[in-house]
This record gives C-alpha cells, structure tokens and sequence, in this order.
C-alpha cells in the first residue's frame, strides 16, 4: 500500500476529521461537558470521578474511548456520537484521532534530503511572531524581497494540506529556507520554502496556536531550536533540523491555562506569554470561578529552565461568595497576556499586554500596558486603559449567569501585542489597539505616559477620525504593524486603518466589505507590512494587499475554495481571523482556517506565494 493510499484510507475512517464541514456549526464540548458530566466530574462528593483538571491531562482518543466502549460508555449512552466527541475534542485541546492522519511520515512529498539550516543571522527571515524583538511586523524591501508594485503580482506557487484541522491556528514562520507552521490537531511542521516539501513533523499535547521562533542553541553547536507552546500551558524546544524534542516544560500549572501567542526570544532567554479559557469555563454553576492569574515565565533557552515568573496580577486569589449551587467562588482572577512580549534592549525592558479581569476585586493591571525589567520580571510601571472590566463568557444581557460580577465590563482587553517604534525626533513610541477601538501610544521614557490615544470609528463610511464607537465591536484585536511613519491596524468591524505615530491622526481608512454575500466581515487577525503594502486576512477568507501611503487595494485572494496540495491532502481555505500573513525573500505565506469566538469558516491550508 502506498503511502498516499495508507493516508486516505486512515483519513476516512476519521470523517470529521479529512474534511472540514461546509459550516462551522458543531456541537459546544464546553456546554456539553456542563450539562452531562460536572454532575459527577468536579463534586467534592463524587471521589471516584476524576476532577475536570485530571480529565483535561488525557489525550482526547483516550476520553472518546471511555465514553464509548470504556468506563462511562453507560454514562454516556444517550450521547450522540458528535457529542462525545466534541466532549473528547474540549478536554483533550487538539482534534481527535489527530496522530493517525496527521503525521508526516504518511505523507508523499516528503524532502530528498535534510540538510542544516541556512545562515539564520544573516539570512531574511520571518522568525516567529515578528521578524524584530520590537513586534513592528515590518519588513525591508531588502528582507521581503516584494514592494507594492510588485504585489500585483503575486501567483500561488504551493500549497500544503494540514491534515485534520480545521483551524490553521499558526502564524507562518519562514527561517533558514524552512517554514514552520502548526494547527488545532497540534501538530507542527517543517517545510522546504521553495517547494513546500516536508522535513518533518511533530505532534504536541493539544494545538498549536503560536507561531514558530528558530534560534541557534548555545550549549549544542550547529544545533538550533524551534520554540513554540501549546493549548495546555505547555512550552516545547525540538531540533530546527529534525523535529526531535529537546525539552518540555509547564509553563503554568493551572488546569486551564494556555499558551496562546508565540514566546519571544532575546539572547538565552525565552520569554512565554500565559492565557488560559477561563474566561470560557467560568459561567459553569459547577466551576469555582474564578482563579487563573496571567503571567510571563522567563525561560533558560538551552534547557527550559525557569528563571524568573511574573504575575499580572500580584494577589493571589481568595474566596469571595457562593453562588447557588454552593460552589466557591473567587478572585481576583484574568488579566491574561494573550500576545507576544515585546522586548526593549535600549531600557533592558519587557512590554507585555493584558486582559480583562474574570471576577472582582478588580487589580489595576488588567487591560492593561506593563513594564517588566528584563533581568527579573518585577514590575516598572503600568498603564492601565480601562478600570473595572470584569467579564466572562455568559455575561450577556439576557443569559447571566450567577458567576458574572455584579458589574459586567464591556470585554476591552488587549489582544495585540505592544509595537515599539522610534519617531522622527530620535524619541521612542510604544503603541497598542485595544478592543475599545482605541489606539493607545505611550512613553516608555516616562513610565508609560499617555503621549496620544485615538478612538477610531465603527462605522466604515465616517469621516471623523476620532469618531466614538458603540461597545459592541472588538474593533483591534490581534495587533498591527507599523513602518517609520505610520500604524496600521485591522478592524473587526471590517476595514484597515493607518494611523500617524507622530500625532495619532488617521492618515487614511479604508473599508473592506466581505467577498461574498453571507461572508462574516471584519479583519480583526494581525497585519503585516512591508516596504509600501500592507497584508491582511479577512474573516471572509480574503487575503488583501493596501498601499501603505493610501490604503488603495493593490491585490486580492479568496482563499475559500479547494486546492491541490503538493502532500496530497484534500484541503480548502477558510477564514483568516487571528494570525497573520508573513513575507520573506520574495514569498508571501498565510494560512486559511479559523473557526475561533463567533463562527469563522473552517481550512486547513498553508498557501505560499512568490511573483510570477
């Protein structure tokens, strides 16, 4: 049996999974964990059923297998079988069956040979996050290979199927003349740039969400690492070359935390990013609610060693009031760092960003801008944009659950990173949108000092640049980029944004409607600038080129439609609604698929383009 073969017939026997649905509707794991099985799982009373924090340490084939043919087959008897394996999918953080379809070694293109990398130091790149420790997402024309007379352009050269996913969770990340890309089955892989051949592939404990960061190894000559985190708090270090994993650790020990953005890497240290749903699982009557705090873990690169760990929020959670079902609740807890650390060698600072709070008393950090000193994590200042915003899921007007604070907040977290930008006048800029609309720029020579801020319009059509929007949009969530004049954010409400650093005025705004009727609108994913153009995916699975000096449409893609893969995987492409476009050398990379928070459309596609 070839291997083509062998990877069809092992698809097919996991139907969910080979290709994605037509809509993203699919039953709720996290609501159906809550009705069928808290009753039992998480009761101080119910000793023999594991706590939920147990449960979310298995793989997902080994909960689908308990719930079918196991231990709590007679449970689980009036469970449909999308039920229990969505039940399967939630606790597990990656899709099930995930290792049988999505391993590399199925695959038929795989590359000749397996040589070193290239001369990463020297050689453009687009390195994890952003190509620079300041999060600018900017590239030279001398790295990026493209300008905006070029883009016009741009053909698909390849295109690679993820296997099983159906959200391409990973920012691209192109190093060495490798791309690095990972999904929601928790795999990430290694390509040929040119070709999109593969080198290898592995498979963490839950998805992979956070791009790809590749750096030489101190202790190990002609070695370099590939840095990334996972679904369940982990962080993992594999060989750049071969994919073997070099170490593992937890960089948080609580159930639910997550690493959701890329950690960042400056000399030996890698610093993580902590998250965690939380924010999701709090409206539960079952679940104590709430006690997750967010962090940056500093971490020996060589060997995963911690050495230092700083909280957002400085107190540790104690128990506030029971709600009905007599379940404990506490706080105060949030303040996630959803985003990737921006580091400032000059003031020997970390720039981390935070989320809102889930439960009161409120802590004055969340929603937050933070100064860390880099050599211990103690905090050097804070700007905090929005007091008193606590929130969690089922807050809503007409649903509220019990858990929710006695003041709901309108959700304005900071879901980008900070960009650090020199001005003009050889001074410093440290600039963040916020899912309030506005675009914050501070000093950081002044303990964060507020040096403008901009709310943008939610209505495409205005002309007021300033223009005040209703809470209801998370109109910056992802990040921006910005080159020496001007930033440049997405809008989830639909349309891209250029901002002037130097004033905060609106140097331009342009709306984008979806490609097609019925499409969601918005382009809250990150952005990604180049000399002269702007890149940006939309929630309607179209990939946009702007002028960068006026925001006209310069080239487009829709990429929601069936490719031919050069692995052989059927694939199609889908929404593009958290990580962003990356350009190197010539080529521009993106992924298609995101199911995410409010519908998207499922892919599972990695397109490469270069100029034909």
């Amino acid at each position: 049996m070839t291997k083509l073969v062998l990877l069809a017939t092992l698809i097919s026997a996991y139907p969910v999974m080979a290709q994605a649905p037509a809509t993203p509707a699919r039953p709720n794991g996290n609501r159906l964990f809550d009705q069928s099985c808290t009753t039992c799982h998480g009761n101080a009373n119910v000793e023999r059923a594991p706590a939920p924090a147990v449960l979310r340490g298995m793989t997902p084939e080994k909960i689908y297998e308990a719930l079918t043919t196991g231990a709590m087959q007679v449970q689980a008897k009036d469970l449909a079988d999308d039920a229990k394996r969505a039940i399967a999918e939630y606790l597990g953080d990656r899709k099930l069956g995930a290792a049988l379809v999505a391993g590399s070694k199925l695959m038929p293109n795989q590359c000749a040979a397996n040589p070193a990398l290239a001369d990463i130091s020297s050689k453009p790149a687009w390195n994890g996050w952003s190509m620079d420790l300041a999060n600018t997402r900017f590239q030279s024309q001398k790295d990026a290979g493209l300008n905006a007379n070029q883009v016009a352009k741009l053909k698909l050269k390849w295109a690679f199927g993820l296997p099983g996913a159906t959200s391409v969770y990973s920012e691209p990340s192109a190093v060495g003349g490798r791309v690095f890309v990972a999904a929601d089955t928790g795999f990430v892989y290694s390509l040929n740039a040119a070709d999109g051949c593969v080198y290898w592939s592995f498979q963490a404990q839950s998805g992979v969400r956070t791009a790809i960061t590749v750096a030489p190894l101190r202790n190990r000559p002609n070695t370099s690492a590939a840095y990334f985190g996972d679904l369940k708090g982990n962080v993992y270090a594999v060989d750049a070359r071969t994919g073997a994993q070099l170490w593992k650790v937890a960089a948080d020990t609580h159930p639910l935390a997550r690493i959701t953005a890329a950690p960042k890497l400056n000399g030996n240290r890698l610093y993580v990013p902590v998250s965690s749903m939380e924010e999701n699982a709090g409206s539960s009557l079952n679940y104590s609610c709430c006690t997750f705090r967010g962090s940056v873990v500093a971490l020996d690169a060589d060997t995963g060693q911690q050495i230092w760990k700083s909280y957002t929020i400085v107190d540790q959670p104690k128990p506030t009031r029971k709600n009905s079902k007599g379940t404990q609740l506490w706080g105060p807890a949030g303040a996630g760092v959803w985003s990737t650390p921006t580091i400032d060698v000059k003031r020997n600072a970390i720039y981390i960003a935070t989320g809102d709070s889930y439960a009161t008393p409120y802590a004055n950090t969340t929603d937050a801008i933070i100064a860390l000193d880099l050599n211990t994590g103690k905090v050097r200042w804070t700007m905090q944009a929005t007091p008193n915003d606590a929130w969690i899921v089922g807050c809503g007007p007409n649903n509220r659950s019990e858990n929710c604070p006695e003041t709901v907040g309108p959700d304005y977290d900071f879901g980008g990173s900070p960009i650090l930008q020199s001005l003009p006048n050889g001074r410093s800029i440290l600039v963040a949108g916020q899912k309030s609309g506005i675009i914050w720029a501070l000093d950081p020579d002044r303990n964060g000092a507020v040096l403008w801020k901009t709310q943008i319009a939610k209505n495409p059509t205005s002309e007021l640049p300033n223009a005040i929007r209703t809470p209801t949009d998370g109109e910056f969530v992802w990040g921006g980029a910005a080159d020496n004049r001007n930033v440049f954010f997405g809008m989830n409400s639909g349309g891209l944004v250029a901002v002037q650093l130097t004033t905060g005025e609106r140097t331009w705004f342009t709306p984008l409607e979806p490609s097609a009727a019925g499409k969601r609108r918005g382009h809250g994913g990150a952005v990604a600038a180049a000399s002269g153009v702007v890149f940006s995916g939309g929630w309607d699975g179209t990939l946009r080129a702007l002028s960068s000096e006026d925001g006209s449409l310069l080239w487009e893609y829709d990429t929601v439609k069936d490719f031919q893969t050069v692995n052989g995987v059927t694939a199609k492409g889908g929404s593009m609604g958290a990580p962003g476009p990356t350009v190197a050398e010539g080529m521009l990379f993106a992924g298609s698929g995101y199911l995410g928070f409010g519908g998207g459309l499922p892919g599972n596609v990695l397109l490469a383009f270069s100029v034909e």
